[in-house]
């Protein structure tokens, strides 16, 4: 069988992973937030959630409970995706979320935030710099039934 060729535009269109978890306790019915300073990939962006860049050799699953407990001190297990997308601020970054639960450890700032933040899901945009797709703010209200 042949190999395709790829076209000018394919070989222009390469994404970088990241993983970012949506951390929601079910009791207060609040979301984990983190305040970033000079983010390396998109200057405007202030607060996020946790998450970065998996590893060469790493599973996303690992890459995330890694990411989260590096950001944040919680070890947390992951209950899935939820959603991906590219930003309109950086296309070649391709977000996966996952909807994220804490498991153990104790609250702490590390690696890229300076601050946590727990807020309900209708407060979120005020924090955000960046763009904040419809559908993830849709599901991420639908957390709080």
């Amino acid at each position: 069988m042949k190999t395709p060729k790829l076209t000018k535009n394919h070989e222009q269109r390469v994404f970088f992973p990241i993983v970012l978890g949506i951390i929601f306790d079910p009791k207060t019915k609040k979301i984990l937030i983190g305040k970033r300073e000079k983010d390396k990939d998109i200057s405007k962006l202030t607060w996020s959630f946790p998450g970065g860049r998996p590893e060469h050799d790493e599973e996303l699953e690992e890459s995330i409970k890694r990411e989260i407990k590096e950001e944040t001190g919680f070890n947390t297990e992951s209950l899935g995706v939820i959603f991906a997308k590219t930003y309109p601020e950086k296309k070649d970054l391709l977000a996966i979320y996952y909807l994220c639960e804490i498991t153990g450890g104790k609250e702490k700032t590390g690696q890229d935030f300076i601050e946590l933040k727990w807020v309900y899901p209708e407060e979120l945009e005020k924090y955000f710099t960046t763009s904040f797709h419809p559908k993830l703010k849709e599901y991420i209200l639908g957390l709080k039934a």
